[in-house]
């Protein structure tokens, strides 16, 4: 069973990322894919460089998924600026990852290629992850 793990969070006015990922758990789309164990924001930038070390190693083979979508605003204010005036600009997207949650997806390739490929792309990422292969998939 997947725990959450025991972090000590900033007192930020982000949200709480309590708990498991309650949705998005389940491989849909490929037969290999990666799965968070950790919860992090991931920003726009570190899905993209994910995305692209995948893909440079499965050579353009196969098809890869990402089921993750950078969809919250992180705000930030300037240095040295004081108090008042408003909300921050935005600094950056970034999507929010709880524990059990599948990122990517891969499908079309072979098992080694598969697993290597994630592997580089879950160096990218912030989270602990763990390698997940559909239940229904028979290595040949």
């Amino acid at each position: 069973m997947l725990q959450p793990r025991k972090t000590k969070f900033r007192k930020q006015q982000k949200g709480r990322m309590k708990g498991l990922s309650q949705r998005g758990h389940t491989l849909s789309n490929g037969q290999f894919g990666i799965k968070s164990l950790d919860a992090s924001f991931i920003t726009a930038r570190q899905i993209e460089a994910a995305r692209i070390a995948a893909t440079r190693y499965m050579k353009r083979e196969g098809t890869l998924w990402i089921k993750i979508f950078p969809d919250k605003p992180i705000t930030k204010k300037p240095l040295e600026v004081r108090m008042g005036k408003g909300k921050g600009a935005v600094e950056y997207w970034a999507a929010v990852v709880k524990p059990g949650r599948i990122m990517f997806e891969l499908g079309g390739v072979s098992e080694p290629v598969a697993k290597e490929a994630l592997r580089l792309a879950a160096q990218k990422l912030p989270v602990r992850t763990k390698y997940v292969i559909a239940r229904d998939f028979s290595a040949e």
